[in-house]
């Protein structure tokens, strides 16, 4: 594909080109360019037209096919990396979605993902500072680490810590391109203003709540109303700082029956109106959470709907959202185990 480009571009600018010197080279040496008759005169100016026009065609339709070619390879690029979520995972409604700061954007640097694994169900959803191809390369190296990690390591600190690993194998590798005059060896401080802010949930079998937190906003739990899971102050962004030996893991109660989760990249809680106020989310959450069931669907678009509403359409930054509702039914006990108990007691 990389070699027909040249081809294409030759094809496309060299033809009309030609033509054009072979219409100038027939009016300047042939006999027939003299002649004044009027059929004559009408096929030059044919010929030119046709000649000009195809020239300017190839102008400025050939960057345009470049531009929409380069899109479509981001959005692809963005689709294998932020796979489309299941609409349900292992008995929860699930449901996401993204609003970009730049129309047209399709190259971000926020980050999610949920999978169900023999620990529970594993959700992370991340910030990496910045937009575009750099942004696109830590989202790649965190999410990579994640789909493996999640599965590997038993506990949620070990995976943070696989993350970590991951992120700074990314940055130095970055940093060797970046500044070829280390001759191959790691820099000092590579790309120290870099970081990615990272949240990690796991939901237990019987909704119990896990977290681990690096700069992240907290989620919301709707359950009749909005609030955060929790009022812990988070630990540095991944990047900057190491990980301590002894990561704190946060127990955040259950997820009910009904009750729903969202997850949110700090462009959510950050925008702004006009008049420099905050987006509302927690109010406008605590609205959707209302309505029984909450629909995670739903409460996207309202908050997608509102959010372009308190902007004006203009966001500062890219909004990516994550909603989990839990429809896991309890399981009545059976009178044989109730005996066994009793029994044992």
């Amino acid at each position: 594909m990389i070699r027909s480009r040249p081809r294409r571009a030759v094809l496309a600018f060299g033809l009309p080109i030609l033509w054009l010197v072979l219409v100038t080279t027939w009016e300047l040496t042939c006999p027939m360019a003299t002649d004044d008759a009027l059929t004559v005169r009408i096929a030059l100016c044919a010929a030119f037209l046709v000649a000009v026009v195809s020239l300017c065609a190839s102008v400025r339709l050939g960057p345009v096919r470049e531009l929409k070619q380069a899109r479509e390879v981001a959005h692809a690029t963005q689709q294998a990396l932020l796979r489309p979520l299941p609409a349900r995972l292992d008995g929860l409604a699930v449901a996401a979605g993204q609003l970009s700061a730049s129309p047209g954007a399709t190259v971000g640097g926020d980050l999610y993902e949920a999978l169900s694994t023999v620990h529970g169900v594993r959700i992370v959803i991340g910030d990496v500072r910045g937009h575009g191809l750099p942004a696109l390369g830590a989202v790649a190296a965190v999410l990579g680490s994640f789909r493996e990690a999640a599965h590997d390591e038993p506990e949620l600190a070990g995976v943070m810590r696989r993350l970590e690993r991951a992120l700074e194998r990314h940055l130095r590798e970055r940093s060797r391109d970046e500044h070829p005059s280390a001759g191959g060896a790691d820099p000092e401080n590579p790309l120290a203003e870099e970081f990615v802010t990272v949240l990690l949930i796991e939901i237990g079998a019987a909704g119990e709540l896990l977290a681990v937190n690096c700069g992240h906003p907290w989620p919301y739990r709707l359950r009749g109303s909005a609030g955060p899971l929790s009022d812990a102050d988070p630990l540095p962004p991944l990047g900057p700082f190491p990980l301590p030996a002894a990561i704190p893991l946060q127990r955040c109660g259950r997820l009910l029956p009904g009750d729903a989760l969202v997850l949110h990249t700090d462009g959510a809680a950050d925008a702004r109106d006009s008049g420099g106020r905050f987006f509302p989310l927690e109010e406008v959450l605590a609205t959707a959470a209302l309505n029984s069931p909450v629909s995670p669907a739903d409460v996207i678009d309202r908050v997608h709907r509102s959010l372009l509403r308190h902007t004006g359409g203009r966001l500062c930054d890219d909004v990516a959202l994550l909603v989990l509702r839990n429809d896991r039914s309890r399981v009545p006990a059976q009178p044989g185990a109730v005996q066994a108990v009793r029994a044992r007691h």
